[in-house]
């Protein structure tokens, strides 16, 4: 199996942190030049809360160097090994989609319970791309 496919699912993660990052920052600039907030009004996370009181971007941002930082280690695991398999390949895939699924909510509707079932979703996606791994390059 060509091993360059790996890196589309990470292109996607990549490409899907970039365009939460864009919402961020039109939401912010939008909702403070609204309101005429000063940017040194929101200079610490307390004033930025108390002012800016919708976080969803920016939780969703964050969020996306969490557990999205094992998926890029897999990746390069992959990578340096050049074994990657239609299991590797259909699990990173599923990470990536889930993952966009979850931003989806998170940054839209917000619905917690929707949300925590993708985020589920994707992070067990994740382990199970993790064990896979872990038992094709030592077994």
């Amino acid at each position: 199996m060509d091993i360059t496919l790996i890196l589309w699912p990470a292109l996607t993660m990549v490409g899907l942190t970039f365009v939460v990052w864009w919402a961020m920052l039109f939401e912010r600039i939008g909702k403070m030049r609204s309101g005429r907030i000063s940017p040194q009004a929101v200079a610490t996370s307390t004033q930025l809360a108390a002012r800016l009181p919708d976080s969803r971007c920016a939780d969703n941002f964050r969020n996306l160097f969490e557990l999205p930082v094992l998926f890029y280690a897999a990746v390069a695991v992959i990578m340096a090994g050049g074994q990657l398999t239609p299991t590797l390949l259909g699990l990173a895939w599923a990470f990536a989609i889930l993952r966009i699924v979850h931003s989806l909510i998170q940054c839209g509707y917000n619905r917690v319970m929707h949300r925590f079932h993708a985020y589920l979703a994707g992070g067990l996606a994740l382990f199970a791309l993790w064990a896979v791994l872990a038992w094709t390059h030592l077994a």
